[in-house]
């Protein structure tokens, strides 16, 4: 038996009771943080955005907006709040919003549950799950389900739960439960998670589909991995029905080749055409040397024998030219040149924002100095922000400064001092300073 520095743990009934204490513990911390974030949100009241305005031709929103939180009810608060409170807890500025809007849906449209959490009788990730149904809720559907759940939420199912929302939408809102109904519909999909992909070649894959097209394409599985097992595969259902699923997708794309047109003549349909960015080196490529290669899309590494399968065949392939990332490129305008944002990218992967992981392909080139302030357009004041967090740097108290290629320190409206280093973030002092 492995030593343990617990204290008063020598024997399984000591160990339970001290795992008992420290869970509630947690419990009770995690509820004061909750607690802290309604205070913060207090502190950020709608009446304190003044700036906000949007442009309705074009949809473009300047400034800060107060914005709902949570639902019908409660407080709107500043659109930009929540992004200093999560990068205090290191949250991104979703997971910080969702926290603040979780805590002001119990505090004010679910009152009888929020009364249970702060007396330690709901798990708090209950609770916010709760929160998260019925915030889409009318005020008096929402009460309906509070006052329902009052004195049992902690025991009953979750899927009892969700029935019970359900019933609140039907009959509080039925408008609202037939749009739901109809988005449903709308929001099937199907998911091929390539993002997630690792150098073991694999990847996730998920979806909602309409029950028939459902039991259509496990028909169609079920029956290339039958195939497969009597063309002699000796592998197991699983991997046939993951084989089969490709060979699918293979057959389809083979079909979508050549199409009759309506004169009776065959027209070329092109396959979809599927771009990635791969970086190597060059002595990764060499066929003398194994090595890995970086799929930009997904973050993960794939080996350099995989790279030269997806090059064969009618595949295009586009060699660009490097990219020193060291070099120091400078122009007198403030259109910055492509070179100059394909190299911002490059040295740093995801906003720059802390926390954030949006991919630089899809955020904005922000001068770090504003143009206008006489921040030049260089390789050493250039970042990718995404637009949310453009905004807030442009429009509220967060600042920053590039202190290389890939390093940036952040300062937010209270003090806080972060550091954004390639994709990680860090605070560098614990705490902001007593204002």
């Amino acid at each position: 038996m492995a030593d343990s520095e617990l204290p008063d743990c020598d024997t399984p009934a000591a160990v339970l009771a001290f795992a008992q204490r420290r869970r509630a513990a947690a419990q009770r911390a995690e509820t004061d943080v909750l607690e802290a974030a309604l205070v913060w949100a207090s502190m950020h009241p709608d009446e304190s955005v003044s700036t906000g305005s949007t442009d309705g031709a074009n949809g473009l929103v300047f400034g800060e907006l107060a914005v709902p939180l949570a639902g019908e009810g409660a407080p709107l608060g500043a659109e930009f709040a929540p992004m200093e409170f999560g990068a205090a807890l290191g949250l991104s500025t979703d997971s910080a919003r969702s926290l603040v809007g979780d805590a002001l849906e119990l505090a004010h449209r679910l009152k009888r549950t929020w009364k249970l959490v702060r007396a330690g009788h709901v798990p708090l990730w209950k609770a916010r799950r709760l929160a998260q149904l019925t915030t889409t809720l009318p005020l008096d559907g929402a009460e309906f389900v509070d006052r329902q759940l009052a004195g049992f939420v902690g025991k009953i199912s979750w899927a009892a739960i969700e029935r019970l929302v359900d019933q609140a939408r039907v009959a509080f809102d039925p408008e609202g439960a037939e749009k739901q109904r109809r988005q449903a519909a709308d929001g099937r999909r199907f998911d091929v998670h390539t993002r997630e992909g690792t150098h073991n070649g694999t990847a996730w894959v998920e979806g909602e589909l309409d029950l028939a097209d459902a039991l259509d394409l496990d028909a169609a599985i079920r029956h290339g991995a039958e195939d497969l097992a009597a063309l002699g595969s000796t592998e197991s259902l699983d991997v046939r029905r993951s084989m089969a699923a490709g060979e699918l997708a293979r057959r389809q794309l083979a079909f979508d080749l050549r199409a009759e047109a309506g004169d009776g003549t065959a027209s070329v349909v092109k396959p979809r055409q599927v771009v990635i960015h791969v970086h190597l080196s060059d002595a990764a490529i060499s066929r003398d040397e194994a090595g890995i290669a970086q799929v930009e899309e997904t973050r993960s590494i794939v080996s350099t024998e995989q790279v030269r399968e997806w090059c064969t065949g009618d595949a295009q392939v586009v060699v660009k030219p490097v990219i020193d990332l060291e070099a120091h490129h400078h122009t007198d305008a403030y259109a910055i040149p492509d070179r100059l944002v394909d190299q911002t990218r490059l040295a740093q992967p995801t906003c720059a924002f802390p926390w954030c992981e949006r991919p630089a392909r899809r955020c904005d080139t922000d001068h770090v100095i504003a143009h206008e302030s006489g921040g030049p357009t260089c390789s050493c004041n250039l970042a990718p922000l995404c637009r949310r967090h453009h905004r807030a740097k442009t429009h509220t108290g967060w600042t920053y400064d590039k202190t290389d290629a890939a390093t940036y320190l952040w300062r937010s409206p209270h003090g806080l001092h972060l550091v954004k280093e390639g994709g990680t973030t860090r605070l560098v002092s614990a705490h902001p300073p007593d204002d």
